[in-house]
């Protein structure tokens, strides 16, 4: 009697084993993967397909007969213990030891380790058994998760187990250490993740950074602003900053003054779109949805106060996913380039201390700026643009002559400065020139 115990035991714990293998198989197998299986004519890749359609389904049932299998074999290996030895207790402790090392071994660690490294095979095999065992077994699984979650604190009733999203994040990072994706793709992932927390207001342009038109500027002003700056999009405004009235589009002014030469004379405003206004609140992956819907490419950014905080585009935004966006010309530049006597081409970064010291300085510094581009845009008022041009003076009275040379990178920011000490005085920027 006992001898069939064990025997019908490692029968349950066989078919345990199967419905685990099953479990870890499915788990890895999305419908992605076997709609593949079935384009390659793969054998028994239709059933699989069915299963992978409802994964909840099939899962529920495959660890439900685990589940009863392990319960049963404990039972009968208990029941086995208690005829051979005298004392209960003995014949307990025994069972425990023996189900515990079975199910951690033969339920818990085997199966699963060749699903996981078999998925495709072990998955393709148990859509043979489950396919009929969840007809016959009906709503019985669905009941039982039902039951479960009744008694598990939460808010309504799910069909299944679902993955919260630190464990999509940790099977992203499982798949990139076993080479199932590249290191890139992962940091794409987690960026997906990362973007439904992003404010608008972390990837906006900020609007010190900003190149604006007034409205009262004409349409062939506003071209060379577009063909100087790079922008293809520049907001126009009205009495000040905060008063953003549209968007104008180098391609709306490019066609007016293609179908009539004298359009170059009107008003930028009869050129310019009506602009979309978001706050600065806003979330970034609703804002991306948003304008993809709307055909919208660009948007003012408005603060708690009603004042223009800046713009965001498309561009922005993509740009937490995928990175930082640059273009052909774009290259690693050295700090100071020395072009002559006194004459360097610098970075816009540099720190000023940095370029006091090219020209025999020990100290020099600036209340309100710390860097080159910065000491340019002070010095012109505005944002520099390539060829905008200003004097500054340094402590010992001499001048030197800052020049933005060419943008560059998706924002067309300035990189570079031509720096040079001012001999006989040379023609400022145009846009310097007094109307």
């Amino acid at each position: 009697m006992s001898l069939a115990l064990v025997f019908g035991a490692i029968a349950l714990v066989i078919v345990a084993w199967l419905a685990a293998c099953a479990e870890a198989g499915l788990a890895r197998v999305s419908s992605f993967r076997a709609e593949e299986a079935v384009r390659s004519g793969r054998r028994g890749s239709e059933k699989l397909a069915l299963v992978a359609a409802d994964p909840t389904r099939y899962l529920n049932v495959a660890l439900l007969v685990r589940v009863a299998c392990e319960m049963a074999a404990a039972a009968l290996v208990t029941y086995a213990c208690l005829q051979e030895f005298d004392s209960t207790t003995e014949a307990l402790l025994v069972a425990i030891a023996v189900m515990v090392l079975v199910s951690y071994v033969a339920v818990g660690v085997s199966p699963r380790t060749i699903g996981r490294q078999h998925p495709l095979n072990t998955a393709t095999a148990a859509a043979y058994v489950l396919l009929p065992l969840a007809r016959i077994m009906g709503p019985i699984p669905y009941l039982l998760i039902l039951i479960g979650n009744a008694l598990t604190p939460g808010k309504g009733f799910r069909r299944g187990p679902f993955a919260s999203e630190a464990e999509l994040r940790a099977l992203v990072d499982l798949a990139e250490k076993e080479s199932l994706i590249e290191d890139e793709e992962r940091r794409m992932v987690h960026s997906v993740f990362e973007l439904g927390d992003t404010l608008v207001r972390e990837v906006m342009v900020p609007r010190t950074d900003l190149i604006v038109i007034e409205r009262y500027k004409t349409i062939r002003q506003a071209l060379t602003l577009a063909l100087r700056s790079g922008f293809s999009r520049i907001p126009v405004v009205g009495e000040s900053e905060d008063d953003v009235v549209g968007i104008v589009y180098l391609k709306d002014l490019v066609r007016k003054t293609h179908i009539s030469r004298d359009a170059e004379s009107e008003l930028v405003s009869t050129a310019m779109r009506p602009a979309a206004f978001v706050p600065d609140t806003k979330n970034a992956g609703d804002l991306l949805r948003e304008m993809q819907q709307e055909r919208n490419h660009v948007a003012v950014v408005i603060d708690e106060y009603g004042g223009t905080a800046g713009i965001v585009t498309i561009e922005d935004i993509l740009e937490e996913i995928v990175g930082e966006i640059t273009d052909e010309y774009d290259r690693e530049l050295p700090p100071v380039e020395k072009l002559g006597e006194d004459r360097y081409r610098v970075t816009a970064r540099l720190d000023i201390t940095d370029l006091g010291e090219l020209y025999g300085l020990d100290e020099y510094d600036d209340e309100d700026v710390e860097t080159v581009g910065g000491l340019l845009a002070k010095a012109l008022g505005r944002v520099p643009i390539a060829g905008a041009s200003s004097l500054v003076e340094l402590p010992d009275s001499r001048e030197l002559r800052l020049t933005a040379e060419a943008a560059a990178g998706r924002r067309n920011k300035i990189v570079t400065v031509l720096v040079e000490p001012v001999g006989p005085a040379g023609p400022l920027d145009e846009e310097m020139k007094p109307e």
